[in-house]
């Protein structure tokens, strides 16, 4: 079945029980990014300098630091259930769930870190929304990036497996370094734009 569309602005309808995962590959002219929480449609916002920095960042040096049978994607949608599909900035996951180059979406199942770098609209969505879902669909880490006063701030989280949530592992200024999913050694001042000579 075909979306209805809003005559006044050609924005979609959304059905009464909400939209589904399915949804987000066949709705049409649907901004990059679109991602799907609870059944609604979450448009991106402009990326700032920061943002954009950092998750170059992640996506680069988690990449080359996994090990073999792992892949690192950035800004791609997980499937968490029939009305959540939110797209992390940088996901690593098992590479054999990476075999379509059509394909847009990933399993959570296969999932072992999501990286969110928060973004000014996103700072509730980040820090109390999808971390509960990622934790639910048994994602085993989850950090959250965030702006401090210029620089980077990472809040790694790991998957409590009794309770099936996530507990805090650490908070991280300028040296990230932890040993699960694997070994990472990251310097986070590099992050920082490089200063232009006056």
């Amino acid at each position: 079945m075909g979306a209805l569309m809003n005559p006044d602005h050609g924005w979609p309808i959304p059905p009464a029980e909400g939209w589904t995962a399915d949804d987000l590959d066949t709705l049409p002219n649907l901004p990059p990014h679109t991602e799907l929480i609870d059944g609604s449609l979450v448009f991106a916002s402009p990326q700032t300098l920061f943002h954009s920095r950092a998750v170059t960042f992640f996506e680069r040096q988690i990449e080359s630091l996994a090990p073999e049978g792992l892949e690192v994607l950035r800004e791609f949608t997980i499937d968490i259930d029939r009305h959540n599909r939110p797209e992390p900035d940088v996901i690593v996951c098992r590479e054999d769930v990476v075999n379509d180059l059509a394909q847009t979406r990933l399993p959570a199942g296969a999932v072992s870190l999501v990286i969110e770098v928060v973004s000014p609209e996103s700072i509730d969505r980040d820090r109390e929304t999808t971390p509960v879902k990622y934790a639910r669909a048994g994602i085993p880490h989850y950090w959250r990036v965030e702006n401090k006063d210029g620089r980077a701030v990472v809040y790694v989280c790991e998957r409590e497996p009794v309770t099936g949530s996530y507990v805090a592992a650490g908070i991280f200024h300028d040296r990230l370094k932890v040993c699960d999913p694997f070994p990472i050694d990251l310097d986070l001042t590099r992050i920082m734009p490089k200063r232009r000579p006056e």
